[in-house]
Formats: C-alpha cells, structure tokens, sequence
C-alpha cells in the first residue's frame, strides 16, 4: 500500500516535472527525466539500506558471485523493472498521473486473474471481490472521465 502512495505521488511529481517550461530542453527526452529521477531516488536510498542490511552486504556479493542463478535473475529482473517504469513514465507523458495509476490498477487484476488461469488455482470470494472492485474503479472512472470530456 505505501509503494503504491509513493509510486502514485512518483507520478504525479514526474508529470509536473515534464510540464515545467524549458526543462524539456535540458533534459532531452522523457528516457532521460525517467534516468534521472531513478539515480536520484537510487541515491537517496543508499543511507537506508547502508542502515537496514549493510552487514549484509558481503554476504550478498558472495551469493551474487557464485549463484550464477541469482545473478541472472537479479540482472535481469532490474533490467525489465527499468524498462517497464520508463515505459510507465513515458505513458505519463501521453496521459495524466490519475489516468495511469487507474491503468495501473486494471494492470495488476488482469495480472492477477491471468496468473491465477495459467497456474490453474481458484479464485476464492475474497480474491473476486478484489478484482471486482479493481474493475468496477477502472469502468466507474473511465464512465467519469468520458462524461466530463463530453461536456468540454
């Protein structure tokens, strides 16, 4: 829940940032805002995780170093987490910050709901009531945001 305030809160500050007049000149592309905060919030993480799970560190090297499965994974899952958050970003670009945050709650039912499929588990009640309100939110906002353009 708190990922999802930052990530929302993440958006919205990206997106004020691509409106800022001449920043667009400085900093090229849309790729190159979504760089640029992302070794920002790298640095300003370091501190906390120094704090958190730096006692850890060799311990984390050793493994990297001689699990070539970790390391393949590791590696490629922040490859594709950099490329779908610059996507995301970009998106922003072409949308607004509520319209991607409700494009991104229709993302994880559908996620969820197709994982659930090819894994062949049930969906229980509780895990149908989730989705529904997931998509009842997407339809109801996209109902909203059709009316009010209409009237534009």
């Amino acid at each position: 829940c708190i990922a999802n305030l930052f990530a929302a809160f993440k958006g919205n500050e990206n997106k004020k940032l691509m409106d800022t007049e001449g920043l667009k000149d400085r900093m090229g592309s849309v790729g190159n805002q979504f760089a640029l905060t992302t070794i920002l919030g790298t640095l300003m993480s370091i501190p906390l995780v120094v704090a958190k799970e730096g006692s850890r560190f060799p311990e984390f090297i050793e493994l990297f170093k001689t699990n070539p499965i970790i390391s393949a994974n590791l590696i490629a899952s922040g490859l594709w987490f950099y490329g779908y958050n610059e996507l995301a970003t970009m998106t922003l670009k072409k949308t607004g910050a509520v319209t991607q945050s409700v494009a991104n709650t229709a993302k994880r039912v559908i996620v969820i709901v197709g994982v659930a499929i090819v894994l062949g588990e049930s969906l229980d009640p509780i895990k149908l009531l989730g989705c529904a309100i997931g998509i009842g939110g997407v339809l109801l906002y996209s109902t909203i945001d059709t009316l009010i353009a209409k009237k534009e």
